[in-house]
């Protein structure tokens, strides 16, 4: 069982060292990240009885020094005020690409006007955008390059929020979307509930034309389902619709992403 795992998390941390070789992250340094996130899972999800483990169990579960577990736990905690403010930024764009005052006949994001508080932009952040300031929103849209300003007005640049323009940006989106889909995997490793969606479709021997027809493909149909879902979701969301009501609160939702890659392979095809 060991080898594996240890096989599927060499696997799985493959992507992710890229990443961080790409950005200059020394091994020392990712395993110093490593030790930390190690201690913070340990003292949030393994207790015994509902109870908060000690330093002693900690050390214990983690094989960390019980001297550094303390050091990490005493660490001022991670607000991630960027998660809330992409958060409210997707719900404006995706208030602009579902609802239908802001689109036109054909189901497309119209242009918007900016400056009425009861009109255009700041009448679509009123309404998606909680209490946050049009301005804000508008600054953090252009910032990432999700949208482009006119004199007169306000266009939506790409099919949802994609942070194009702001590597920070995107490496927070890297980041949610990553944890999104290694915890449902967790979860339905563990064995422990009722199984979460968790599906994918691939091929392994596919040219490089039929690809690029399958990106498009799926990304039309990708909109079209996940379009549907959010006008179905935000009716519940407590956030847009207060009389929405419901106990407990929890965050839901359905991530798709496309598979592709080349495949290294001595043997040609057209042998």
């Amino acid at each position: 069982m060991h080898a594996t795992l240890q096989k599927a998390v060499t696997r799985m941390l493959a992507p992710l060292v890229r990443v961080l070789l790409r950005h200059g992250i020394s091994h020392a340094e990712f395993t110093s990240w490593a030790k930390q996130t190690y201690v913070e899972e340990a003292n949030t999800h393994f207790g015994i009885d509902g109870k908060k483990p000690t330093v002693s169990r900690l050390a214990i579960v983690t094989g960390i020094n019980r001297k550094e577990v303390k050091r990490i736990l005493e660490l001022p905690a991670d607000a991630s005020p960027a998660i809330a403010k992409h958060n409210r930024a997707i719900r404006v764009v995706t208030g602009w690409m579902q609802d239908d005052e802001f689109n036109d006949s054909n189901g497309n994001p119209l242009p918007l006007s900016y400056g009425d508080a009861e009109s255009g932009f700041n009448k679509l952040v009123k309404r998606y955008g909680g209490d946050v300031p049009a301005r804000a929103v508008l600054d953090e849209l252009s910032r990432v390059g999700t949208v482009q300003q006119t004199q007169s007005t306000i266009e939506l640049a790409a099919k949802g929020y994609v942070p194009h323009e702001s590597e920070e940006a995107m490496l927070d989106l890297f980041a949610t979307s990553a944890r999104d889909l290694l915890t449902t995997l967790d979860h339905n490793v563990s064995k422990e509930g009722q199984p979460r969606l968790q599906m994918s479709v691939a091929y392994d021997d596919v040219g490089a034309e039929a690809v690029d027809a399958f990106r498009k493909l799926s990304s039309k149909k990708a909109l079209s389902l996940l379009r549907e879902l959010d006008g179905e979701l935000s009716q519940h969301d407590r956030t847009k619709n207060p009389n929405a009501g419901g106990t407990g609160r929890y965050r839901t939702g359905l991530g798709v992403y496309l598979i592709e890659e080349v495949v290294e392979d001595d043997q040609p095809n057209d042998q």
